[in-house]
């Protein structure tokens, strides 16, 4: 079976003013179907760069993104966006939240801008808000939540659609102990009881532990799991 992600041989490097600053070099890795794996690194280690080549929301410089068969480098953006509200839920590390919304509108969104208004699911609904414990705050704007009702009202948005990818990335970075453990719980469950495929970007080896699989990064390279110091005590 072929992989759901895969990344061949990626680069991208950013220029400030008449500076070159390589964010990932020469990446290459694969992820299967059903999979939930951890990109771990420190800061500047090009993992967040990673997400967003991955996701299609920036390009790389040179490389492939295939997803689910189809080469995501070259389509058009229209097509990219298309596919990526058709196959990929985001959770970022910032929310992300419509202010002017309340927590059920900002769910419900993710529907509208996928098209799919005729295919809303009160039962499937219910049962994301439930679990993710926000099902009393659903009248509430993200002003009047706090940081860690907020990521889960993003996580259930990225999730309403039943998308085969979840990209996050540091879903976990602004929340404390309680939140973070609801929200990668959720990310677990909707890994094996609804079969997504996870690739969450973190640099907190708690975190990266729910993964099945942890790939780390340092320098906008993979490295082994003995070369990073995080993990080794270096």
């Amino acid at each position: 079976m072929a992989p759901i992600i895969e990344a061949v041989d990626l680069h991208k490097t950013y220029h400030i003013g008449k500076i070159e600053v390589p964010a990932i070099r020469g990446i290459s890795f694969r992820v299967e179907r059903g999979e939930f794996v951890s990109i771990v690194g420190p800061s500047g280690s090009g993992k967040s760069t990673l997400f967003y080549v991955l996701g299609g929301l920036t390009r790389g410089d040179s490389g492939k993104v295939i997803i689910d068969g189809i080469n995501f480098t070259e389509l058009s953006d229209a097509a990219r966006t298309r596919m990526r509200k058709s196959k990929i839920g985001f959770v970022f590390q910032k929310f992300n939240l419509l202010p002017t919304l309340d927590a059920r509108s900002n769910i419900e969104v993710a529907i509208d801008i996928a098209g799919k208004n005729g295919g809303r699911d009160p039962a499937y609904f219910n049962k994301i808000v439930e679990l993710l414990g926000i099902n009393k705050r659903l009248q509430h704007r993200p002003s009047e939540l706090s940081g860690g009702e907020q990521q889960r009202v993003a996580l259930a948005r990225a999730l309403i659609n039943r998308p085969a990818i979840v990209l996050a990335d540091e879903p976990t970075g602004n929340l404390d102990s309680k939140n973070s453990e609801i929200v990668l719980k959720m990310l677990r469950h909707s890994n094996q009881e609804l079969g997504q495929t996870v690739l969450m970007i973190t640099h907190n080896p708690a975190a990266a532990a729910y993964g099945d699989r942890i790939i780390h990064m340092r320098d906008g390279e993979i490295v082994p799991a003995e070369d990073d110091p995080q993990w080794t005590g270096h």
